[in-house]
């Protein structure tokens, strides 16, 4: 059986392996070949500043190698596809926070780049391919010059120019899942937030939305979108907004009137969920999807992460099963960090959440943060139980409560209107 060998960067930023040292992962562990999957198509390899590379000598002794020869390296995955294992490193002290990202652990085997994940859904239409960024800096033109004082698409096209976001990206396209930014305000204070954060040496890597659309610039663009794009999602919750649901009353009025235009497409809202009774608004006039954000289905777990301002994590159960009864298509945006979420207490509350809330999908999302950020702020890992493995709790929700999707990204599914 190969043997996974350390891979990293050089000064100069070439990634090279070192054939006698064993790969190994965040927590010491040796990276085995099985955990490993070939470097999939759009993966990025990245430098870890300010930090050593370590790997296994054969006679089992750590070994960190010297500054002089570079820093560790990870891989960050396309989404699609769900990263099992971090990656090991030193980290030279008083240095600042890696960068929002999700580092993945990789190594070198007979010649070629591995990383520790599953393919978890088809990665086709978020490929890179699928956006030319001539094209589409073609399209934000034309459609900024038709649309000159809609700043929603003001806002998506900074998204688009500056951070290639996709759903922003699917705006100007007319195409599938398109974002709909409308709250720069937030209940929750989450650890890994990526458009605002509070403390000095944590820097978002997103700039957070300034304004409140009005329901006619969010009319405006939802409409022609439902009625011609191809597989049409118009999703409220954004990365580079807050909470959706403070701006309840706004998105309430925009499907009004985007339903009295047309029937066609999905309407859905990416939220922390945080409101039975706001998001019941939502439901009656007539959303047709719903994803909730947590990172466990433990109250201790999630309160850690999310910090929530005003609500707790039973809010977000009764939004959840709410949606059930009203006929919406529900799922979860399950945030991933292994060897936490992957621990005995975490999936044994996860599989009670699923089946309390009738949950239709689970959508897998790696967290993108500093090791060293997060798990100082939440609960000890010891008393979360033996770590299983990413692969064991994917295989375990396919096993237990098998009729609930297992995948990575919305789904353009209909309501069903209970009654009818």
């Amino acid at each position: 059986m190969a043997i996974p060998y350390l891979v990293y960067c050089t000064p100069d930023g070439e990634i090279r392996e070192e054939p006698h040292l064993q790969a190994l992962t965040f927590d010491n562990h040796i990276l085995e070949s099985t955990a490993l999957i070939p470097l999939p198509d759009g993966a990025t390899l990245a430098m870890m500043p300010d930090r050593l590379a370590v790997g296994q000598k054969r006679n089992g002794e750590r070994h960190v190698l010297p500054q002089t020869r570079g820093w560790a390296t990870a891989a960050l995955v396309p989404i699609g596809y769900t990263r099992t294992r971090l990656p090991a490193y030193e980290k030279v002290p008083d240095t600042e926070p890696l960068p929002f990202f999700g580092y993945s652990a990789v190594a070198a085997m007979n010649g070629r780049l591995y990383v520790a994940a599953l393919k978890t859904d088809d990665p086709r239409k978020w490929h890179p391919r699928n956006f030319n960024q001539q094209v589409l800096a073609r399209l934000v033109r034309e459609k900024q010059a038709a649309y000159p004082n809609n700043r929603i698409i003001t806002q998506h096209a900074h998204c688009v120019l500056d951070y290639s976001c996709p759903t922003a990206s699917n705006l100007f396209f007319a195409r599938w899942e398109m974002a709909i930014a409308v709250s720069p305000g937030c209940n929750s204070r989450c650890i890994g937030c990526i458009s605002k954060q509070e403390e000095e040496s944590l820097i978002s890597p997103q700039d957070r939305l300034t304004f409140i659309p009005t329901v006619d610039e969010i009319v405006e663009v939802a409409v022609p979108h439902l009625e011609h794009a191809e597989e049409a999602i118009v999703s409220f919750g954004q990365g580079c907004e807050g909470e959706p649901l403070l701006q309840w009353h706004r998105i309430k009025q925009a499907i009004k009137i985007i339903r009295m235009h047309t029937d066609k497409g999905v309407i859905n809202i990416n939220t922390n969920a945080s409101n039975p009774r706001w998001l019941q608004q939502l439901y009656d006039a007539g959303l047709d999807t719903i994803r909730a954000s947590t990172i466990s289905g433990h109250p201790e777990t999630y309160a850690a992460y999310y910090r929530p301002l005003g609500y707790t994590f039973e809010d977000v159960k009764e939004s959840l099963r709410r949606a059930h009864d009203a006929g919406l298509y529900t799922s979860i945006n399950l945030l991933c960090f292994p060897g936490m979420i992957d621990r005995e207490r975490e999936v044994e509350a996860l599989l009670s959440f699923i089946r309390e809330v009738d949950l239709n999908l689970v959508q897998l999302r790696n967290l993108n943060i500093d090791p060293e950020v997060l798990l100082p702020r939440m609960p000890a890992l010891d008393t979360l139980g033996k770590a299983l493995g990413m692969r064991v709790l994917i295989e375990t929700l396919k096993q237990e409560v098998p009729q609930v999707g297992i995948g990575n990204f919305s789904r353009p599914v209909k309501r069903v209107h209970v009654g009818m």
